[in-house]
């Protein structure tokens, strides 16, 4: 018999390395649904809602390491996927939608949910959202559609796709099929850099007096190799040059390491901002080296005040290391913009390290300054806050116990304040893994991506830190969570508030007083409505401080393992501190 379209697509994921996609059926996906059931080697995960099933690809990207899938229906189910779609290609995730349409026949007829000649057009809106949308208007395309998608999805910089299918499309036979489907035989992945740069970016930094490396989200994957971190590491330590990370690249470089000053930008270490010092200073940081971000506005605000702050400007070199060139020199001026891939370009880097010898003068100096630094001062802004073991559960005091409690596994954070406790709170090193979706910032993310990321590593602690808003946006997806035997864990901020916004806009906008319950959102019972979707779910209330946190969560990792069942702690939290935002006064 000869191979039907939906057949060779489902081929192609599977050389791919694809076990599971996310999505919810419906009638334009009748063939591939059909041969999900047949051959039952792809894992089809029903979801709750599309948006939710996009954030669980998300995650299932970032902790499994390979590609992503969702598959939906047409029109409703393919714009309700957009969110999660937008969300991966703007956090670098590695992303394939597959949403199904009518059939080509019937187009502009007035079908059920046509969203091809009607007024919905999926594919333009799916190609003004992510790297590429293509339709398959017939057989004889697929193969050349289908690996583009592919191709922009798993190569550097990692990117979300789409491919709208119409039904009858996705049945008909192929006239010619490839005998066996090899990825290496229509993508490849990126491995270049520009040596000659890199020498004059190293020269730079070996004569600096106040050299900083400022790592970002584009390096992530690199630094995942072990090996090359330890590599990147020794390097780090034979020069002396300190290592600080944006929001999202937080712990790629191990944050507890002497020569770590942890995370720049929105609610970052203090450390930062001291060993950089301020333009007018005289020991200003002379050569910054960026490899891997956009320098974008979270990225390189420390207080909402100063977004963009030009304390980030050095007072002799300024070097940009990315593989997209359009995001070079694009926020800051800088005296190199080097177009390169990033494991290349570190593996360069240190190569090239072991034919120099340190300035050990320099070296001692700045770690002398360093230690000096982080005796003086707490990286954090609320050290008694952090501390805390008082009732109710102060936010930063959270972290700290979560802290204590994982060492391993990865660690998802939603939008809103969770964002700024955890930045300015969480002590991050390898293996374990802080997941966020800062460049977007969608409410539920973390909510449904924990699901997908417990699905690529079961043997890993997932766990997820929300604000009860985003947790009832999403938090049906725990029901997706139980029926598929997931483990993973939900940390739930409770202040029957959308924080983030009523403490801003106090600041903001004063009186404070005049936003006080002004977002409040009805006092829901969380655990029932966790245990109502099949989790095991426990309050820490008003009256209890962070022991019983800290038993509940002890609690949580054994049964999540031992049971496969999802776990929900619901903390009431102390609603007087805010994140140190830093906002600025719009009122007199």
């Amino acid at each position: 018999m000869q191979t039907t379209v939906a057949q060779l697509l489902l081929d192609y994921l599977k050389a791919e390395g694809v076990t599971k996609i996310f999505g919810i059926p419906g009638g334009a996906l009748v063939w591939l649904m059909n041969e999900l059931k047949l051959r039952q080697d792809i894992d089809y995960v029903i979801c709750r809602h599309e948006t939710g099933a996009a954030y669980m690809a998300d995650g299932y990207a970032r902790a499994g390491g390979g590609l992503g899938v969702v598959m939906t229906t047409s029109g409703p189910g393919a714009t309700n996927a957009v969110t999660g779609a937008m969300n991966a290609q703007a956090a670098n995730s590695s992303m394939l939608v597959v949403t199904g349409e009518v059939p080509e026949k019937y187009f502009g007829q007035g079908y059920l949910q046509e969203g091809a000649d009607a007024k919905l057009d999926i594919t333009s809106i799916f190609r003004n959202s992510v790297q590429s949308s293509d339709m398959i208007s017939n057989q004889s395309n697929f193969q050349t559609l289908f690996q583009q998608a592919l191709r922009n999805a798993c190569s550097l910089p990692r990117r979300a796709a789409h491919i709208s299918l119409p039904n009858d499309v996705a049945g008909t036979p192929l006239s010619s099929t490839p005998a066996s489907i090899q990825p290496r035989s229509y993508r490849a992945v990126a491995a270049c850099t520009d040596a000659k740069a890199v020498a004059a970016t190293l020269r730079e930094l070996i004569k600096a007096d106040r050299p900083l490396l400022f790592l970002g989200n584009g390096c992530r994957e690199a630094l995942a190799d072990p090996h090359r971190l330890a590599a990147f590491t020794h390097f780090v330590e034979r020069f002396g040059i300190p290592v600080m990370t944006t929001p999202n690249a937080k712990g790629i470089f191990p944050e507890t390491h002497a020569w770590s000053l942890r995370n720049y930008g929105m609610c970052g270490s203090a450390w930062t901002q001291l060993y950089m010092k301020p333009p007018t200073d005289p020991d200003h940081v002379d050569t910054l080296v960026v490899m891997g971000s956009t320098l974008g506005e979270l990225a390189t605000s420390v207080v909402a005040s100063d977004l963009y702050s030009r304390t980030l400007s050095p007072r002799k070199h300024f070097v940009q290391i990315d593989l997209d060139a359009s995001v070079i020199g694009r926020d800051f001026p800088i005296t190199r913009g080097v177009v390169a891939e990033l494991g290349a370009t570190l593996d360069e880097l240190c190569e090239q390290a072991t034919r120099h010898a340190p300035d050990e003068h320099r070296v001692e100096q700045r770690r002398d300054a360093i230690a000096q630094i982080k005796r003086a001062q707490a990286p954090w802004a609320d050290p008694a806050g952090r501390d805390s073991t008082s009732a109710p559960v102060h936010p930063a005091a959270m972290m700290r116990v979560i802290n204590e409690a994982l060492a391993d596994g990865h660690i998802f954070i939603d939008a809103g304040n969770c964002v700024g406790w955890s930045l300015n709170n969480l002590v991050v090193d390898p293996p374990l893994r802080y997941q966020s979706a800062l460049a977007m910032g969608p409410m539920g993310f973390a909510v449904a991506a924990v699901i997908g990321a417990k699905l690529a590593a079961p043997e890993q602690p997932c766990l997820a830190i929300v604000g009860d808003g985003a947790f009832m946006m999403h938090g049906a997806e725990i029901s997706t969570a139980a029926q598929n035997g997931v483990g993973a864990i939900w940390v739930v901020l409770n202040d029957n508030d959308l924080a983030m916004v009523s403490q801003g806009m106090a600041q903001l906008l004063p009186p404070a007083a005049a936003w006080t319950d002004y977002y409040q959102l009805g006092r829901p019972d969380l655990v029932k409505f966790a245990e109502g979707l099949g989790a095991q779910a426990v309050a820490i209330g008003p009256d209890q401080g962070t022991s019983a946190l800290a038993e509940a969560l002890s609690n949580a990792l054994a049964s999540a393992q031992s049971n496969r069942r999802p776990q929900v702690i619901v903390v009431h939290i102390d609603t007087k501190p805010a994140p140190p935002y830093g906002w600025p006064k719009l009122t007199t």
